[in-house]
């Protein structure tokens, strides 16, 4: 791991868990890799072969919902913990684990401006992920505000201040601009949840559940889940 990331992360408890710091052995590929539509491509078939489903679609998105959370992950625990990481994919090495799926992320420059930083990630992946998916980029752009979102939301309730590191979700998105939609939270019995704008489409796939707070769950079934996950949170 780079000496920027490792000042990050040695202030975030549970840093590992965040996608901030690399398994052992795990295969190493610049961001830049994830710009490239056949190599994603490439990747998303054999996920569908191994698992039986061959919705490209559904594979794309399902694939997107993980990786764009790891892939925000420095530049997010940067913002957190006031030492600013680069999102540049030129600056950014992603590792991978089984399926291709990304797992942690590095980012080796300090500084810059983050917002245009994931601007200029966002704008050459998602296309990308777009392509291989055979789909719209949009929905892709709204699952990378829910990572952005989600990303704040563990990093404070890693640091035990929630309220303040959600707090930077909206300046950051509103910063990147459009198509990236603004994030937005809920709270829930005193315990705060990501609202989401996207379908990650998990439960497309043979054996996937629908997400807790699916935004295609009816609104009260979705609060009644969302009481029970509040009841379930450690107490500060």
């Amino acid at each position: 791991m780079t000496e920027p990331q490792v000042a990050v992360a040695a202030r975030l408890p549970g840093a590992a868990a965040l996608g901030l710091v690399p398994p052992l052995g795990a295969p190493a590929v610049p961001a830049d890799r994830l710009a490239d539509p056949r190599w994603l491509g490439e990747l998303l078939a054999a996920r569908a072969a191994r698992q039986r489903a061959g919705d490209l679609r559904v594979q794309a998105t399902v694939w997107w919902y993980s990786a764009s959370a790891v892939l925000l992950a420095p530049v997010l625990a940067g913002l957190a913990v006031g030492r600013p990481l680069s999102a540049r994919p030129a600056d950014t090495t992603v590792c991978l684990g089984p399926g291709g799926l990304p797992v942690a992320s590095v980012s080796a420059v300090a500084g810059g401006d983050p917002a245009a930083g994931v601007r200029e990630c966002l704008a050459a992946v998602v296309p990308a992920v777009a392509a291989a998916g055979r789909m719209r980029p949009r929905p892709l752009w709204a699952i990378a505000t829910d990572s952005l979102a989600n990303g704040l939301l563990a990093l404070g309730r890693a640091l035990g201040d929630v309220a303040a590191v959600t707090a930077l979700a909206g300046p950051l998105a509103t910063a990147v601009g459009p198509p990236l939609p603004v994030p937005r939270y809920v709270d829930v019995a005193g315990a705060r949840f990501t609202a989401r704008v996207s379908c990650c489409l998990m439960d497309r796939l043979p054996h996937g559940a629908t997400c807790l707070s699916c935004p295609r769950r009816p609104a009260a079934e979705r609060q009644i889940l969302l009481e029970d996950a509040a009841a379930r949170q450690p107490q500060p």
